[in-house]
C-alpha cells in the first residue's frame, strides 16, 4: 500500500455530507466520533464535545483486568453523563474469557455499546501482547472477538491500526474476522503500530477494508478540518471520520467537522471564544477531579489549547513578531503550570483571557505574561 494522500476533489465537484451512522440499534446524529484516548477524552471532555455537536464518543481505554475493577483510574474512567447517549466503552486485554466477562460487567453498568481496543500502540499496552500488538496474532483476534460478541446483547465495536508495521499490513484480513465474529462497526488508524504517531496517515488501506468488507468503517488519522475529511471520506468510501489527536484542546473541532460536512455554515470559534471554553473546561477539570489532580491535568489541556491558537495570533499579529508573542505565551504557560490551586488558575486564566482580547484587537498591551 502506498503513503498516498487522499485524492483531492475539485472545488466543483459534490462534496460528501454527514449521513447518520448506525451502531446496531443506534443511529448517532452525524458520522463523526470522538477517538478514546486515555489520559485525555476523560469525562469532562467527552461531556464538551457532545455539546459541541459530536455524533458519538467513546469512553478512554478501561482494562479487563478485573484485579483493577475498583483501582481509582478503572472508576474515574467508568464514570458516565446523561449526555452520553449512547454510552460507548472501551476495553483492552488479551485474553478471551476476561474480556468477555469485562464486557458483561460494564453492560450490567450500563454500556450501550462495547469497544475493543487492538489499536494502541503503547508500550505498556504492546508489552501484555494487547492493543495493537494484537494484529499479530490473527487467530487470537478471532476469539477475543467471538467471545465479547457472544456474552452481551448490545453492539461491538473494535478499532485498529493498518497492521503490525509497514510491511505487515493485514487491517483487510483483520476486518473480514471481525465481520465473521459479528463485530458492528470498525475503526481504522491509518498507521501501523511501528508508526505510531510518526509521519503521514496512509488511507489506501482504509479504502481497502471499506471495498472488501460490509462493516461500517470510520477513518481516523491526521483529519484536523472538515476540508481534509471530505477528502478522506471521498477516498475511502468510509461511512464516517473519527478524530483524535486534533481534538487536544479544540473540543470545538469534531462538533465543527460533523456540521460542515453536513452543509452547514459554523465559523471556527474565534480566539475569545475558544479561551471561554477553555475556562469552563478548567472549572469542569477542577470539579470532576478535585483539587491535587484537577490543577495538574488542566494542565496539558491549557497547553494544547494555547498551542492551537499560534497561527491564529500570528495572523493578527500586527506590529508583534510572531516569534515574540510565542515567547510570550510559553512564559504565561510556565507561570500557570507552578499554581496548584484551583482559585489562582482560574484567575490567571481570566487574567490570560483580557489580555488575549487586547491583543487580538491589535491594541498596545504590553508583555502578555506580565
Amino acid at each position: 500500500m502506498s503513503n498516498a494522500s487522499p485524492k483531492q476533489s475539485t472545488h466543483n465537484s459534490p462534496l460528501p455530507v454527514a449521513t447518520p451512522l448506525r451502531i446496531g440499534k443506534h443511529v448517532l446524529g452525524n458520522n463523526v466520533v470522538l477517538a478514546p484516548m486515555a489520559g485525555v477524552t476523560d469525562l469532562p471532555m467527552r461531556e464538551l464535545c457532545l455539546e459541541l455537536g459530536v455524533g458519538l464518543t467513546v469512553g478512554e481505554m478501561v482494562t479487563a483486568d478485573p484485579s483493577l475493577v475498583d483501582s481509582r483510574k478503572s472508576l474515574q474512567r467508568r464514570r458516565a453523563s446523561a449526555l452520553e447517549k449512547p454510552r460507548s466503552i472501551q476495553l483492552v486485554g488479551r485474553e478471551p474469557s476476561v474480556l468477555a466477562e469485562a464486557a458483561r460487567r460494564h453492560v450490567d453498568e450500563g454500556a450501550d455499546i462495547i469497544d475493543i481496543n487492538m489499536g494502541c500502540p503503547a508500550k505498556k499496552v504492546c508489552r501484555k501482547a494487547a492493543g495493537s500488538a494484537l494484529l499479530a496474532d490473527e487467530a487470537l483476534v478471532g476469539q477475543i472477538l467471538e467471545a465479547v460478541v457472544n456474552a452481551v446483547p448490545v453492539p461491538v465495536t473494535l478499532k485498529i491500526r493498518t497492521g503490525i508495521d509497514p510491511k505487515s499490513r493485514n487491517a483487510v484480513t483483520i476486518a473480514r474476522i471481525a465481520e465473521e465474529a459479528g463485530i458492528q462497526l470498525l475503526s481504522v488508524h491509518g498507521r501501523t503500530r511501528a508508526d505510531r504517531f510518526k509521519g503521514e496517515a496512509e488511507y489506501d488501506t482504509i479504502a481497502a477494508v471499506v471495498q472488501h468488507t460490509r462493516l461500517p468503517v470510520l477513518a481516523n488519522g491526521d483529519i484536523t478540518s472538515s476540508g481534509k475529511a471530505r477528502q478522506i471520506l471521498a477516498h475511502t468510501g468510509a461511512a464516517g471520520v473519527m478524530i483524535g489527536r486534533a481534538a487536544q484542546g479544540r473540543l470545538w473541532l469534531p462538533g465543527l467537522i460533523a456540521d460542515q460536512l453536513a452543509g452547514l455554515e459554523r465559523r471556527t470559534p474565534s480566539p475569545q471564544e475558544q479561551l471561554h471554553l477553555l475556562h469552563r473546561h478548567v472549572v469542569m477539570l477542577h470539579e470532576f477531579y478535585e483539587e491535587f489532580l484537577g490543577t495538574r491535568i488542566a494542565r496539558k489541556h491549557v497547553g494544547w489549547c494555547l498551542e492551537s491558537l499560534m497561527p491564529s495570533q500570528a495572523g493578527h499579529a500586527g506590529e508583534h513578531h510572531p516569534t515574540t508573542i510565542r515567547t510570550q505565551v510559553t512564559r504565561w504557560k510556565q507561570e500557570f503550570n507552578r499554581l496548584s490551586e484551583p482559585r489562582r488558575q482560574l484567575k490567571h486564566l481570566q487574567e490570560f483571557e483580557s489580555r488575549m482580547e487586547q491583543f487580538m484587537t491589535d491594541r498596545p498591551v504590553g508583555e502578555l505574561a506580565a
